[in-house]
């Protein structure tokens, strides 16, 4: 119960990024959760409805949040990350 009890005191949470769909949210997600960095997505529109219903991964754009003592490790954490299209960048 501890942990509930963390995330109301959060709940709202700083923004940090914008990740492109639940694909790139999972991973963002999975970074930061593997460095100690708590977080929550908050879905646009009908995303989150869209991935319960159909069961699907979306490709909708979906902001994450984390504690505003752990915004600058975080920004840090995802910037230290490339994804695809930035790392093909590199190889020209």
């Amino acid at each position: 119960m501890l942990g509930m009890k963390d995330n109301k005191e959060w709940r709202d949470g700083v923004y940090l990024c914008t990740a492109n769909g639940s694909f790139e949210a999972d991973i963002f997600e999975s970074k930061l959760r593997g460095e100690g960095i708590p977080c929550i997505r908050k879905f646009r529109g009908a995303s989150n409805a869209m991935e319960i219903f159909m069961g699907q991964s979306v490709v909708y754009p979906i902001d994450l949040y984390v504690p505003a003592e752990t915004l600058e490790d975080a920004k840090n954490i995802i910037l230290a990350f490339p994804l695809e299209e930035d790392s093909s960048e590199g190889l020209n």
